[in-house]
């Protein structure tokens, strides 16, 4: 995840309609379908974000589209503590790349110099062997829960989140006391999961490990997953079959584009909306099967 790539993209136009709050010791961003009741509520999907955050409007906005797309219920929680990167990263990297004037070259120095203070403290901050178990601990409270009980789980996760994702689709689980029956089961933290170009993989054992289904959403042009890497996945995946994931290569796209794709991009912006809707009808029928 060191690649300018990662922290690189636009922001979004829009205002979330969601609303915030404190949920198993993390603050949350909630999207709920409106006017949809509870019972009718098709599955509950948790985000685990890229390195920008719970905070990051792009991702608060897709939080949204799932769902009202889906009539999911959609939880983004702050798993990096207040360590994302700010948006205005998005800008130093940009501005880190640009060589087209004087001006360029004389400010390079401090948009180098905030680069190192943010994106380094980021990746020391939230390695996964940190990070995991929160975002494992989390997904053990909502699975306890109720609605946990009740509802499907899934897992969206991008970049940074995307190994969490996959972490957690190796089978992670619980034993737990249904509240309508006295006899304790055993069950996995999430019910399916989806990763858009994710990154810090061990690759082949990552995917190797793989028991619950997984949607991958990947780029061609991914500096992060190569060709190779690329062609790894889908041959692992196809041998795991019978777990029931899939690998769909989007021809042109690089890395972020389902999160922070150029909307004014009529290919980026048709790419990121296909992923969207790939997720979405991935979780729809994975969670009709529960």
């Amino acid at each position: 995840m060191s690649c300018p790539d990662c922290f690189t993209g636009t922001v979004h136009a829009g205002t979330p309609s969601g609303h915030i709050t404190n949920l198993h010791g993390l603050q949350t961003y909630v999207a709920e379908p409106a006017g949809v009741p509870d019972d009718e509520i098709k599955g509950i999907i948790i985000i685990i974000p890229d390195a920008f955050g719970w905070e990051f409007v792009n991702n608060r906005l897709l939080a949204d589209k799932y769902a009202e797309s889906g009539k999911f219920r959609v939880y983004l929680p702050d798993f990096m503590k207040g360590t994302a990167v700010p948006a205005w990263g998005l800008d130093t990297v940009r501005a880190v790349m640009k060589t087209g004037s004087l001006w360029d070259w004389i400010s390079k120095p401090y948009h180098v110099a905030s680069a190192l203070y943010v994106f380094p403290s980021f990746l020391i901050a939230n390695r996964p062997s940190k990070s995991y178990p929160i975002v494992e601990s989390f997904f053990t409270s909502v699975r306890q829960s109720p609605e946990g009980q009740k509802h499907p789980i899934g897992a969206a996760g991008f970049c940074w989140g995307g190994k969490h994702t996959i972490l957690l689709a190796h089978g992670a689980s619980i034993t737990i006391t249904p509240v309508d029956n006295g006899s304790k089961i055993k069950r996995n933290l999430i019910d399916a999961g989806f990763t858009g170009h994710p990154s810090l993989l061990s690759l082949p054992g990552d995917i190797e490990k793989i028991t619950i289904p997984v949607s991958f959403a990947l780029g061609d042009l991914d500096s992060n997953l190569k060709g190779e890497k690329i062609e790894l996945i889908k041959n692992i995946m196809h041998e795991k079959e019978v777990v029931g994931g899939e690998v769909r290569v989007y021809v042109g796209a690089g890395h972020g584009f389902c999160v922070r794709a150029d909307t004014a991009v009529e290919q980026s912006d048709r790419q990121a909306a296909e992923a969207e809707e790939q997720a979405v009808e991935f979780f729809r029928k994975k969670f009709a099967k529960m």
